[in-house]
């Protein structure tokens, strides 16, 4: 099982952003898809999850700024991300979970700045 996220990049504060999460490899749903991000010195936290019945939870940080969706069908999911601040900068990673096995995908880059 792979999952590849894509869609990072450089950003101005206030822009947007949109990463998307792909997995292959698998014959199932996955229960939960989530996504994670890491700031340079900080723990990985959890940023907005989605159940595959399209139950969603946000962060407190990010929640009116970020829409998580996913294909379930397709086992991917995206994090559309508005107005973005610098301290949204990190390394944001997938997961995937179909109980009780953990997927982790690699990391892309978001940097805000101007």
């Amino acid at each position: 099982v792979q999952l590849q996220a894509s869609g990072g990049g450089l950003v101005q504060p206030g822009g947007s952003l949109r990463l998307s999460c792909a997995a292959s490899g698998v014959n199932f749903s996955f229960n939960v898809m989530s996504w994670y991000r890491q700031a340079p010195g900080k723990e990985r936290s959890l940023v907005a999850s989605i159940n595959n019945g399209g139950s969603v939870s946000y962060t407190d940080s990010v929640r009116g700024r970020f829409t998580i969706s996913r294909e379930g069908a397709k086992n991917m999911v995206y994090l559309q991300m508005n107005n973005l601040k610098p301290e949204d900068t990190a390394v944001y990673v997938c997961k995937g979970q179909k109980l009780p096995d953990v997927y982790w995908g690699q990391g892309t880059q978001v940097t805000v700045s101007s």
